[in-house]
């Protein structure tokens, strides 16, 4: 009998029709009855201490239920020990209401509590709060002095920022046949999703709560708040169905969850707490950095030399740290390497993982350095690539447990047309345009983190696949929707996939590229067991045409078991279900993928990304009018997501090279565009042309269906893509990235 085949389906989103409509309920669209509304207040200094807070405009406003401040609080656990989220780094957590202490400008440090939204934050600007400001350093470029190597602590052990130092460097690049040193610097972005963060806690009484927050995971705020507030997990639900865009920016629990957990718990009402777009600029961002390469090659255009620094700003009560500086010597095998990573503490609030974080960041300085080699030893860029390619992971001795980046330069060089090209820069114009193409490569790590999922059939044989995870936009639900289907052998009308609440079988953050690696391969493990389970209880079956059989002899499909042999023997799963007693049958299944044999790999997606752009050379205004990525990234479930995906990251690569930067008034410490009308955003005006490609690539290393996942994979090449291709259609190499158009005229 042919199988389903629904892993490499192009399958519309499941949830699309609920989305298009405005049926799906984000975390601040719930129906709750008697429910408050909370308004935070952010302090307008940036460093030093709160002398007054007076509320008594604000409480005298008919509506005002409560004002929560450091001077009036319940009395929580977070502040008698010392705890920590699953992506937080090391140092301390930023404690809401702790004390009277500042540490940024716009830290939480008050919130009303109304009947409506409107009376709340009317009242909030009614508190006029006195401070003793202190001298402060928010400036990562004039702090460059302040820098120091991250501190030591258990994240450190577990996932160590990876400093590489092989052969004599200063000896090889000093005799190097050619040369090249720059200097990168990458301005504050902030993730600015569409939907803004919000949390609705609902007091369920008897010490249990249920929260529906804004987050890309469930356990962790679940975990958050138990901490928090000394409560047991099991009475502390959370639920996130829908997400309205995360990009890393719900991977730590915001501040407005514990704003919410806390009034509803003091004063037992139902309460929600939405932040505005100003305050989403008050928390988590990327990184403002400075990169110093010296790459060097032999006379044959080989890479020798390898030097990579990358300086970082971090909050002066978190040390954030990023891996930069570790993807250069992956790429390409300098025998001499030396690597640099240090941060800056400064008086900002703690930076956040961003889309592909330190990997979009690095590449731009890394192919760029590479780029610039290729011109040097007059070797066309995507030649000189192929020449450094790497077979194997000289950081660490490790072979790749797949790589097909060279099938990724092959493919996305044909399909766009790179051979067409006239090498020369500023040779090409189109009327008063200067054109130019450009390339470069991406990678990205796979990583692997435990996770569960469990798998049941019903009274109907329909499957139910169950999963804390959320989806944050990515198609989680379709692909795991997709994998259960061909895992259990039912059809795919008759699967549900239940996700989006703590509640479920424990699933780590989304975040990462990870989820449909980790979550695919336990679901499919779950699947699994309870066909064996399924398998057992069939034996036992009167007339069973299983008797003598064993598991290798049957096939799963449409809800019924085969014997490979003869497929007129079988039995329903319904049937199974029944001699069971009507009971579900149901199984879990944990998936720690943590195999010795992986460890002795080094395992990471590969992409390689083309780019033409048209610079006006009057006004220096840069139009991407096309753009290519070609990648390897294992089993692609479903094409159609996945170059969704892709795309997406390619859309943020040209934003982030020439609309993304938040500004900041370094003489008040202050973000000054935090809004969607000036912190600037490509528009469908601004996108054009955008091709995807994915290169058949088997990994049987990483886990059980090969898959390597995509989400950040599209933004890592694409950046320094669009800015070699400026450099080409100008020759001018422009290092500072968002590119001004002032700087190229």
């Amino acid at each position: 009998m042919e199988k389903l085949k629904q892993i490499g389906n192009p399958l519309s989103r499941l949830e699309g029709v609920q989305k298009v409509t405005g049926s799906a309920k984000y975390s601040g669209e719930y129906n709750v009855p008697n429910l408050l509304q909370g308004y935070i207040v952010n302090s307008t200094i940036t460093k030093g201490k709160i002398i007054e807070i007076d509320e008594k405009a604000a409480r005298s406003l008919k509506g005002v239920i409560e004002i929560f401040s450091h001077k009036k609080r319940p009395k929580l656990a977070w502040f008698d020990i010392m705890y920590s989220d699953m992506d937080a780094p090391q140092g301390v957590p930023l404690k809401p209401l702790y004390n009277d202490e500042i540490f940024y400008n716009g830290q939480p440090i008050a919130l009303v509590v109304a009947e409506t939204f409107e009376i709340a934050r009317y009242a909030a600007s009614l508190i006029v709060v006195k401070y003793e400001e202190e001298t402060f350093k928010t400036d990562l470029i004039t702090n460059l002095d302040l820098a120091r190597p991250p501190k030591k602590g258990l994240l450190q052990l577990i996932m160590p920022t990876p400093e590489i130092k092989r052969g004599d460097f200063d000896k090889s690049y000093s005799n190097s046949n050619s040369q090249y040193q720059g200097q990168f610097i990458h301005q504050e972005q902030h993730h600015n999703p569409l939907e803004l963060f919000a949390t609705t806690t609902v007091y369920e009484g008897d010490g249990k709560i249920t929260v529906y927050d804004k987050t890309q995971g469930t356990n962790n705020c679940q975990v958050y708040i138990g901490n928090v507030f000394g409560l047991h997990y099991k009475d502390v639900r959370v639920i996130s169905t829908y997400v309205g865009g995360g990009f890393g920016s719900g991977l730590r629990p915001q501040y407005q969850v514990f704003m919410s957990v806390m009034a509803s718990i003091a004063l037992k009402r139902n309460v929600r707490v939405t932040m505005d777009r100003a305050q989403m600029f008050t928390f988590g961002y990327r990184p403002k950095s400075v990169q110093n390469t010296k790459f060097a090659t032999d006379k044959d255009g080989k890479v020798v030399a390898l030097y990579h620094q990358a300086l970082c700003e971090t909050s002066q009560y978190e040390d954030y740290s990023e891996n930069i500086v570790n993807w250069g010597n992956i790429l390409y095998p300098a025998e001499n390497t030396k690597t640099d990573y240090q941060l800056v503490p400064l008086d900002n609030s703690s930076p956040l993982d961003m889309r592909a974080p330190g990997g979009s960041t690095a590449m731009h300085a890394i192919e760029s350095t590479i780029d610039q080699l290729s011109y040097q030893n007059n070797i066309d860029p995507l030649e000189f690539r192929i020449l450094n390619y790497s077979e194997r992971d000289v950081s660490t001795d490790k072979p790749f447990s797949s790589k097909e980046l060279m099938q990724c330069y092959l493919q996305g060089a044909d399909k766009f047309g790179w051979n067409d090209r006239n090498p020369a820069p500023r040779s090409t114009k189109r009327g008063k345009r200067l054109v130019g193409t450009g390339m470069s490569s991406g990678i990205w790590e796979v990583m692997t983190i435990p996770t569960r999922a469990s798998a049941e059939i019903d009274a109907e044989g329909k499957l139910t696949v169950k999963s804390a995870v959320t989806d944050i936009g990515t198609g989680t639900l379709t692909v795991m929707t997709q994998i259960a289907s061909d895992s259990m052998g039912v059809d795919i009308e008759d699967v549900n996939f239940i996700y989006g609440d703590s509640s479920l079988p424990l699933s780590p953050i989304q975040g990462g590229s990870y989820t449909t690696g980790i979550l695919g391969s336990a679901v499919k493990a779950a699947c699994n067991k309870l066909q064996k389970t399924l398998f057992k209880i069939a034996k036992k079956m009167d007339n069973s045409p299983f008797l003598s059989s064993k598991f290798q002899d049957v096939e799963f499909q449409g809800a019924e078991i085969f014997l490979k042999n003869d497929n007129s023997k079988k039995i329903a799963f319904v049937d199974i279900v029944a001699f069971n007693g009507g009971k579900n049958i149901k199984e879990k299944k944990f998936n720690s993928l943590n195999n010795s044999k992986k460890k002795k790999y080094t395992s990471a997606a590969h992409s390689a990304a083309f780019v033409e752009v048209e610079v006006d050379e009057e006004l220096g205004v840069i139009t991407v009018t096309r753009a290519l990525t070609a990648v390897a990234a294992g089993k692609i479930i479903n094409p159609k997501t996945a170059a969704s995906q892709i795309k997406g990251g390619m859309i943020w690569g040209i934003s982030k090279v020439l609309f993304e930067e938040t500004l900041t008034d370094h003489n008040f410490g202050r973000h000054l565009n935090t809004n969607l009308g000036e912190y600037h955003i490509p528009t469908h005006a601004d996108v054009h042309q955008l091709d995807v490609i994915f290169v058949e690539e088997k990994d049987e290393i990483i886990n059980e269906l090969g898959i390597k996942g995509v989400g950040e994979i599209g933004l890592c090449s694409m950046s320094p893509a669009i800015a070699n291709a400026i450099y080409h259609a100008t020759g001018k190499r422009m290092n500072n990235l968002p590119i001004h158009f002032n700087e190229l005229i």
